[in-house]
């Protein structure tokens, strides 16, 4: 008889298969992204029926075939049943869980995505923080766990950390007053939303979500993670398509 394995992880996607089934893809920090049928999940009175579900956070029991796996037991710890009645809060968590399936590979060390979901999904719930403050945090956070993003430390010509003045897109890295010049694309950068960059990369993870800023702030912080996610993330999100919407 196979052994089955034990994984932690979130379910980022859960579709419905046949009658009874759903095929679930979950992120887990040991196999990294991986797709597992939950038979029966949509039955009643199915172990599985609450645990087969977007959001859901836990340990899961799963048996390994050859192209998924069937789960048999999960361990929820956390369902975030409270995000469903956050608008648009909710279509945040569903954005987040996007950008992770987005970034996940299979037999992958998803350690810190799984960790950044989570706080990013709890940060959804703390009415103290702004949720478009939450997703740039997020979005900038996941490109620097993937390793995609810019440099914005020291100037990309000369080397030096001071009168840090702008940001060019295309060399992916910050410039100052004197090499400006240099950056014909240069995207000025104010000292407060600079900080607000350099601190979301060099923070981990359990450190980020314990700031907020100005709206001004807020709104240039926006634009430059949006040119961010531009610049090294080459897919469509359809659940932006409600979040636009809502703006």
């Amino acid at each position: 008889m196979r052994e089955s394995i034990e994984v932690t992880g979130m379910v980022l996607l859960a579709s419905p298969v046949g009658d009874y089934d759903k095929r679930l893809v979950i992120l887990t920090k040991e196999r990294g992204k991986i797709t597992a049928f939950a038979r029966g999940a949509r039955r009643q009175n199915s172990s599985l029926l609450a645990a087969a579900n977007p959001f859901v956070f836990g340990t899961f029991r799963l048996y390994e075939g050859r192209s998924a796996y069937n789960l048999i037991q999960a361990n929820v710890r956390n369902y975030f049943t409270e995000l469903a009645a956050e608008q648009p809060g909710v279509y945040y968590g569903f954005y987040f869980l996007e950008f992770a399936d987005y970034y996940g590979r299979e037999e992958n060390d998803e350690s810190q995505m799984i960790n950044l979901l989570y706080a990013s999904l709890r940060a959804l719930l703390r009415p103290s923080l702004d949720d478009r403050l939450v997703r740039r945090i997020f979005e900038l956070k996941a490109m620097v766990i993937n390793g995609e993003y810019p440099q914005v430390f020291s100037c990309n010509a000369c080397g030096g950390s001071d009168n840090l003045a702008g940001i060019s897109m295309r060399a992916g890295a910050v410039y100052c007053a004197s090499c400006a010049r240099l950056a014909p694309d240069l995207q000025r950068v104010s000292p407060s939303a600079l900080y607000a960059m350099q601190y979301i990369i060099s923070s981990p993870i359990e450190k980020l979500y314990t700031f907020t800023v100005t709206p001004e702030v807020l709104r240039e912080l926006s634009n430059l993670v949006e040119r961010c996610v531009h610049r090294y993330v080459e897919k469509h999100f359809k659940s932006l398509e409600i979040l636009s919407v809502m703006k």
